[in-house]
């Protein structure tokens, strides 16, 4: 399921997720009802049922309230995306200790990103092809740049850096959402799956590895990942080896783009 944001009116959407004007409420009685608390109650029936449950009416009836009374403070679903995934974003720290240099504070940011997007694994159902373009997913976009912006290089590789960094994080993290996903829609586990097909494959190709060598080469060079965890499925496992392994590869690639284009970075940034 992938929903797109930017759906619902503009400058409704618009002004509710940046506000302005906004004074703080004085004394006197609390609306029965605020954004804020709408938002809230939404981030927590998508976290606990996935994005597939979101509606008005079922955050209408975790509040004790009717599906109407929302429509006061929020135009409708669409919005109500918007709202949602730009509040779970101030979740992310806004900013990283510098005195360790650019590669660990990208590596504690990488670890938060993980972190967050399997708390709230609906984020990844949100398409990357148009933005919120609320305050909190600038403030995210700005904490990762402050960070790279200590390498010295210039924008066009910065701009490389965050996408791919973003990508690597956000894709591992959706490997290891929607297998949990997998489980829960089919009710039959990773290893029941693999098991089932795995069996009919070879008995159906028998010649497998002569017809695909450098994937039976690919599944079975090197030795077995150290430590593994039977308690964590395979898949999850190798979707943090891919998390690991993927953000290295592109820190040495920053490393060495810095080496190539001469950057100066800013001093203890490596």
């Amino acid at each position: 399921m992938v929903v797109f944001a930017g759906q619902g009116d503009a400058r409704r959407t618009m002004d509710l997720l940046w506000r302005p004007g906004e004074r703080p409420s004085g004394p006197g009685p609390k609306p029965g009802l605020t954004v804020d608390a709408i938002v809230v109650a939404a981030i927590a029936v998508a976290d606990a049922e996935g994005m597939g449950a979101l509606s008005m009416r079922a955050v209408g009836e975790r509040l004790g309230r009717t599906a109407m009374a929302l429509y006061t403070y929020v135009p409708g679903k669409n919005e109500l995306v918007d709202l949602m995934y730009d509040r779970a974003l101030a979740e992310l720290p806004a900013a990283y200790d510098p005195g360790a240099g650019w590669r660990a504070a990208i590596m504690s940011w990488a670890e938060d990103s993980w972190a967050f997007y399997l708390r709230h694994p609906w984020m990844l159902q949100v398409s990357q092809a148009r933005p919120v373009l609320g305050p909190n997913e600038y403030r995210a976009l700005e904490t990762l740049l402050n960070v790279l912006s200590k390498t010295g290089l210039g924008a066009p590789d910065v701009r490389r850096a965050v996408s791919t960094l973003s990508s690597v994080v956000r894709g591992s993290a959706q490997t290891v959402a929607e297998s949990r996903q997998a489980v829960r829609a089919t009710g039959k586990s990773e290893e029941e799956w693999w098991y089932s097909r795995t069996g009919v494959l070879q008995n159906l190709v028998p010649d497998f590895a002569d017809r695909f060598p450098t994937t039976v080469w690919l599944d079975t060079e090197g030795p077995p990942p150290e430590a593994a965890d039977e308690t964590v499925p395979y898949l999850e496992q190798a979707a943090r080896e891919a998390f690991d392994g993927g953000l290295a590869l592109v820190l040495d690639g920053i490393e060495a783009a810095i080496a190539r284009t001469g950057a100066n970075p800013t001093p203890g940034g490596l």
